[in-house]
């Protein structure tokens, strides 16, 4: 979990191949709406996000043995909350950066429909994890294969692979 541009694709994958879970990109399963509104530069409302965090709890909770790992934004405790409705033990990720990290890796995307515009919205919305969700805060200035190995020990530690 974390905002546009911290790395949740590219450390999810890690996960996913370390474990031998599957993966899923959770923008794979935004309505055509929710990604039209973003690549105009206008930010979800909640309205937006609902259907969308169920779609990404179901995900979860259907995977099949051995599990899934999704890259989901789950900027907030609501939303996260919302996604537990259906996959209660779910165990969060957050990749965390410093604003200016993030922004300088936004800038340097091509090819995503989030643009770099939408990053300031993101950070203004994110709540980290507190101390009762299960999960991890990973900072992601270490290079790339640090930040993967600490996810991926995170969630060998877990008792999930």
């Amino acid at each position: 979990m974390g905002v546009s541009a911290v790395g949740k694709s590219t450390v999810a994958t890690c996960i996913a191949a370390a474990s031998g879970f599957s993966f899923v990109d959770a923008d794979e399963l935004h309505p055509a709406a929710n990604i039209a509104k973003m690549a105009a530069g206008v930010p979800l409302e909640d309205g937006d996000r609902w259907p969308w965090l169920d779609r990404v709890g179901a995900t979860l909770a259907a995977a099949p043995p051995p599990g899934i790992v999704i890259a989901c934004s789950a900027l907030t405790r609501a939303y996260r909350d919302r996604i537990r409705v259906a996959a209660p033990d779910a165990f969060f990720v957050f990749l965390d950066g410093a604003p200016d990290v993030l922004h300088a890796r936004a800038a340097a995307r091509t090819g995503h429909f989030m643009p770099a515009a939408l990053l300031d919205s993101q950070l203004a919305l994110l709540e980290p994890l507190q101390a009762d969700e299960r999960g991890v805060r990973i900072d992601v200035v270490a290079p790339i294969d640090q930040v993967c190995a600490g996810a991926v020990a995170a969630v060998c530690a877990d008792g999930r692979s």
